[in-house]
């Protein structure tokens, strides 16, 4: 049985004070001065049941120390022709903040490929985007806004999605095991615009599947979404691909750069941080390519039935009449 809030965060700080070396200073580097806010990301995502929370952040600690997660930050991905070619096909970027501070940051869902670099490469790079996330860009955020941002807003968008993404749920599924075992509660809402029927046949038998929790969490918008948006963050904060309503195109740029491009700030900076990092740190990296390898949580049985039903959603949608193109949008109901 879960205890009350405030008696869970009081059991789970006295579980946390036992720590010794290493996981305590893994631990610090993970609340980074917020330790009640880590406690409870970590209570939410297990149901306020201290038992169940406290095992899942042990779990990460451990992971954490294996898995050399710590010094990420001190390990960038060379040459950076090999990063570059990361960007172009794992697309995301951040691209200002609402309202309220959270970072925003959007992902190119249904035109990310992975197909330019190893698998231990795009995890690699996710795992830093967290950690950068974590460790300034929040910080930085609290900093701007005068009261601590722990959580970011999240924009899918599913232009181009086809029913070829079924080559790639098995990447996408240990992407999304990392963050739902290891960096829980993270994202305030995630908003799914440009929805094309792919999409609306596999939320229909997924979204049962779900908690409602996580379903409170996903709003799935009419076309490009930019109007809803417009209510929790400025203009200049939207993604490229919302900017426009009808354009249909996340490729259809206005002004600037490409959030998801190599040459767009954030990600130079982020790049440029690693690099003065492994400086720092006298981590001379590998002199060519390469990447680091991360041991991959398994799934949790939640996560394993919902990768299992969109992969069969997926096939019965192929067998059907011999579609393999792009569906056409239609309107999609929220959630």
């Amino acid at each position: 049985m879960a205890a009350a809030p405030e008696e869970a965060v009081k059991q789970f700080s006295a579980l946390m004070e036992l720590l010794e070396e290493p996981l305590k200073t893994t631990f610090e580097n993970v609340h980074q001065g917020y330790p009640r806010g880590t406690l409870v990301r970590f209570l939410k995502a297990r149901e306020w049941n201290v038992p169940k929370a406290h095992k899942m952040l042990m779990d990460f600690l451990n992971w954490r120390i294996q898995n050399g997660i710590d010094s990420v930050l001190a390990k960038p991905i060379v040459p950076s022709d090999l990063y570059r070619s990361i960007r172009d096909t794992l697309l995301v970027g951040l691209t200002g903040y609402s309202k309220q501070g959270q970072p925003v940051y959007a992902f190119g869902v249904g035109l990310s490929t992975l197909d330019k670099a190893s698998a231990h490469c795009y995890v690699q790079s996710h795992i830093q985007m967290n950690e950068y996330r974590d460790r300034v860009v929040l910080p930085a955020a609290s900093m701007m806004f005068g009261k601590q941002i722990n959580t970011c807003l999240k924009v899918m968008d599913m232009t181009g999605l086809k029913l070829s993404a079924l080559n790639q749920i098995k990447m996408l599924s240990t992407i999304t095991a990392i963050d739902d075992l290891n960096y829980p509660e993270k994202t305030e809402t995630y908003y799914i615009v440009n929805a094309p029927y792919v999409f609306s046949a596999c939320w229909k038998v997924v979204k049962p599947l779900l908690q409602e929790r996580t379903k409170k969490k996903i709003n799935v918008l009419h076309g490009s979404g930019r109007d809803e948006l417009l209510k929790v963050m400025d203009y200049e904060s939207l993604p490229h691909f919302c900017k426009q309503e009808g354009s249909g195109s996340s490729n259809d740029l206005s002004d600037g750069v490409d959030c998801y491009s190599y040459d767009h700030p954030f990600h130079q900076q982020l790049y440029n941080y690693i690099k003065r990092q492994a400086l720092n740190q006298n981590f001379a990296g590998p002199t060519k390519q390469g990447s680091l390898h991360v041991d991959v949580p398994t799934p949790d049985l939640e996560e394993a039935k919902i990768r299992e039903t969109i992969e069969s959603e997926l096939h019965n949608l192929r067998g059907a009449n011999g579609l393999s193109q792009t569906f056409s949008r239609i309107k999609v109901e929220g959630p």
